[in-house]
């Protein structure tokens, strides 16, 4: 049976390492999101300050490596405010993972969640990441990367579904399948390429890889050769595993461990937002080993 505890144990992409201390030091979720924003820069919103011998750092991948970039400027308390112009630069993914970080670190469960925000543009859906925690009885969604005064809805607490604001990767997908949702209206920015169907469907297998402790980066390949079909199954999996259909879950994560079309293990190839080469990265240098010495 699945339990929301599982989730309270890091993976090796929230591992904090040598850094755990720091990492208990906000408390509760608004802290914690607060802390996010800190000590890490969008780089692609908050583009005018990031540096261009910088740049590099979206792939840090591993809370640990954030961390370590952050300690190497900011020594000492997370508490502490960095100019904006020294962050680290990261995305949403980041922001989310350093968040549900800190809530495993406190012993809470959390999960990062992939999918389309509509909140940051009129007509349109972008790619996003946000941060999932068990509160006591149910799953509660917060933005690290909001501030409540900035928005007319509740950041920490956000509602749910496929019309919600934040709909996940697979309610886009099998929305898009049934004919409700224009795919053309979810995708990383208008006009841009990189909208539509096959990026709504690389999403879905990202949010799989999300709840099961592989926190990619948006921009890691995966779910290659995987058909439509055998996409509307997964998504399907996904959304009645997220109302509590137990059957459902067990079936999801059996396909995900059996199936190496649905996750990378050791290498995966990642690409580029800024349009380099792509890379083949070792995902085994994780936290815990290398952040230990």
């Amino acid at each position: 049976m699945t339990t929301p505890h599982r989730f309270a144990a890091h993976t090796a992409f929230t591992d904090p390492g040598r850094h755990a201390a720091l990492l208990r030091e906000p408390v509760g979720i608004e802290q914690l999101c607060a802390t996010a924003r800190n000590l890490i820069l969008h780089y692609r919103g908050e583009a005018e300050l990031l540096h261009e011998d910088r740049k590099d750092e979206i792939n840090s991948r591993w809370v640990w490596v954030i961390l370590d970039v952050d300690q190497q400027r900011h020594p000492g308390s997370l508490l502490t405010p960095r100019p904006p112009d020294s962050r680290v630069a990261g995305c949403c993914r980041d922001h989310s993972l350093f968040t549900v970080a800190g809530l495993r670190e406190q012993g809470i469960p959390a999960r990062t969640r992939v999918g389309f925000a509509g909140y940051f543009g009129p007509d349109f859906h972008y790619d996003h990441v946000v941060a999932e925690w068990w509160q006591g009885n149910r799953w509660q969604r917060s933005d690290p990367g909001l501030r409540q005064q900035d928005h007319p809805f509740d950041v920490l607490d956000l509602a749910i579904g496929e019309d919600s604001p934040f709909p996940t990767a697979a309610e886009v997908w099998t929305g898009y399948r049934a004919g409700r949702l224009d795919p053309d209206r979810y995708g990383v920015m208008p006009g841009s390429e990189l909208i539509g169907p096959a990026l709504i469907k690389t999403y879905v297998f990202l949010e799989l890889n999300h709840r099961y402790g592989n926190e990619l980066l948006l921009w890691d390949v995966v779910g290659t050769g995987v058909t439509d079909q055998e996409t509307d199954r997964i998504a399907a999996l996904l959304i009645k595993a997220d109302a509590g259909d137990e059957e459902a879950e067990t079936e999801l994560e059996q396909r995900f461990r059996a199936d190496p079309r649905l996750r990378p293990t050791a290498t995966v190839t990642q690409l580029s937002p800024y349009g380099e080469p792509p890379i083949t990265v070792d995902l085994t240098r994780d936290g815990a080993s290398s952040a230990a010495g």
